[in-house]
């Protein structure tokens, strides 16, 4: 029995840092849907648009990635949210980077449902999140 309620003992930071990370999550999903110039809502719900669901989930598992690392190497809630706000900056920059440098046209092919052009911006986003995710190994 006391082994449970050792185990038990960490359950608070637990929900606090689980509640952050989907509020965090959250944010950045709404964020990003406002910076971005495509509505990836009305494309993925309404038109099917597999470019627009790949780019924007791609997004998202970027985000999510480098949120687990900040989760995994905060020394506190505070210090966590603020790396998790420095890991949202990062993924808006990978959109940015995506469409200015690499693709300009990146708007109009995934309103075009061009798979390949929400493949690049997925793929990029999972990647930026996986070196974000390493570089906050501090």
């Amino acid at each position: 029995m006391d082994m449970i309620r050792e185990s038990l003992l960490g359950f608070t930071s637990f929900a606090l840092h689980f509640a952050v990370a989907i509020a965090l999550l959250l944010v950045f999903k709404f964020i990003y849907a406002l910076v971005t110039p495509h509505d990836e809502w009305k494309l993925v719900r309404d038109e099917q648009n597999v470019a627009a669901a790949t780019g924007f989930i791609g997004a998202v598992i970027g985000f999510a990635l480098a949120l687990a690392s900040a989760a995994a190497n905060s020394v506190s809630l505070v210090d966590f949210a603020i790396w998790g706000g420095i890991a949202l900056v990062a993924q808006i920059l990978a959109f940015a980077m995506v469409r200015l440098l690499f693709m300009p046209q990146l708007v109009e092919r995934i309103n075009n449902n061009e798979v390949s052009a929400g493949i690049v911006l997925g793929g990029t986003s999972i990647a930026v999140g996986l070196l974000n995710a390493a570089c906050m190994t501090y």
